[in-house]
């Protein structure tokens, strides 16, 4: 298996392709999660609904890099459900019009570095649209992946460094979420 050093098209449609099936998979459990701000029980439907829009409107999508991300940021804005999904789709507009800017012709792709900047954006949307944004949500993980992912990108700014750092930032956010 070759270890990626930038991601294309492709390759982006199949993480958002992956991601969507996750979120399907998991959905329940992720509605059984959520307590803020009322334990409504819909955070993982929402979520998945508002990703299976994304897909539909890939789809649709001529297979380019520009046109993906076009793709993703119009999907989730209009497949939006809840405020899970509404989050959500700030998260990946953040990406999304980021990566859109993604290398020289030359180099085309999603590198470390602009994958690091993408999810710092992300966080950064993601929080202003929200009127009161709250610790311990989605909102801190998002923040403290990019954190993360910047972090890394400053020392080893490989894509696989920057992932790496991002998922382990998240998933120690995720960790401490019940705390705060």
């Amino acid at each position: 298996m070759t270890t990626l050093d930038r991601l294309g098209a492709d390759d982006l449609r199949l993480v958002v392709t992956g991601f969507r099936d996750a979120l399907k998979a998991h959905q329940e459990g992720i509605n059984r999660l959520n307590v803020y701000p009322v334990p409504d029980g819909d955070t993982g439907t929402n979520m998945a609904l508002t990703l299976e829009s994304v897909a539909t409107e890939l789809a649709g999508a001529t297979p380019d890099l520009a046109a993906t991300c076009k793709a993703i940021g119009y999907g989730a804005l209009m497949g939006a459900r809840g405020n899970s999904g509404v989050i959500l789709s700030q998260i990946l507009r953040g990406l999304t019009q980021t990566f859109a800017t993604a290398g020289p012709a030359e180099a085309p792709g999603i590198d470390g570095a602009l994958l690091a900047a993408a999810l710092d954006v992300a966080a950064k949307g993601a929080y202003e649209a929200v009127g009161n944004p709250v610790e311990g949500t989605i909102l801190t993980v998002v923040r403290e992946a990019a954190e993360g992912a910047m972090a890394a990108a400053a020392t080893d700014p490989s894509l696989v460094a920057v992932l790496d750092a991002a998922r382990a930032a998240g998933h120690d956010a995720l960790a401490r979420t019940p705390e705060l």
